[in-house]
């Protein structure tokens, strides 16, 4: 458990080191177990990441208790129910990155002006309604948006992302910061040109396989 905290740790820094988050703001969780207990490890609220230490780090069960001696992530509510609602989610990454949040702000999908949109599950990446921080209005809001996709932006917020690990979870927010700075910066020159509904399908027919590597065996979470 003490390497995975730390791992959580180094994701977190990765975020501020890729330019996905500044100070306090985001949080990254991880699924693990306690004591028996399902839930999942969360950076705590309010701490800068590079002044973290593992016995920071908190961990949530599923009930929606936690245990540490700090409080958990302010928006550990949509991280716990993403947990709940899908078995494919091992690490969560949550960042209030420019591209991505100058779009949510807009209120905006992202639509399919580039195939690497079906990185991300479907032939677009949806933004949530907005609804205030840390409320079960704003989960509920994700866990609608999320619907078999691996991200999406959050209205008047930031992006978030789920993946099998952190390394992944962190990797594919980095992708997806840098789609929302292509779409941004295509929309300066006007109006992007969309893949359409039968090249989306090829292409996500071609992302099943994605990354998989013949007689490597899958990722597995650590207690």
């Amino acid at each position: 458990m003490l390497e995975l905290r730390q791992q959580l740790i180094d994701s977190a820094m990765g975020m501020a080191g890729a330019g996905l988050n500044r100070g306090s703001a985001g949080n990254v969780s991880v699924r693990a177990q306690l004591g028996g207990s399902d839930g999942f490890l969360i950076t705590p609220t309010g701490m800068a990441c590079e002044s973290l230490h593992v016995d920071d780090v908190v961990f949530m069960r599923l009930d929606g208790t936690s245990e540490g001696r700090r409080q958990p992530s302010s928006e550990w509510r949509f991280h716990r129910d993403l947990y709940r609602h899908r078995a494919d989610a091992g690490a969560i990454v949550h960042a209030h990155s420019p591209f991505a949040t100058s779009l949510a702000c807009l209120r905006r999908d992202v639509p399919p002006f580039h195939y690497m949109i079906a990185r991300f599950g479907g032939d677009s990446l949806r933004c949530a309604a907005y609804a205030t921080f840390g409320t079960q209005a704003l989960s509920d809001a994700v866990v609608a948006a999320m619907v078999d996709r691996r991200a999406c932006l959050l209205a008047n917020h930031g992006m978030l992302v789920c993946g099998d690990d952190l390394r992944q979870a962190l990797d594919l927010a980095v992708e997806l910061e840098a789609l929302c700075e292509q779409y941004w910066r295509a929309c300066q020159l006007g109006e992007p040109v969309l893949l359409d509904a039968t090249e989306m399908r090829r292409v996500l027919d071609k992302f099943a396989g994605y990354g998989q590597q013949v007689g490597v065996p899958a990722p597995h979470f650590q207690e």
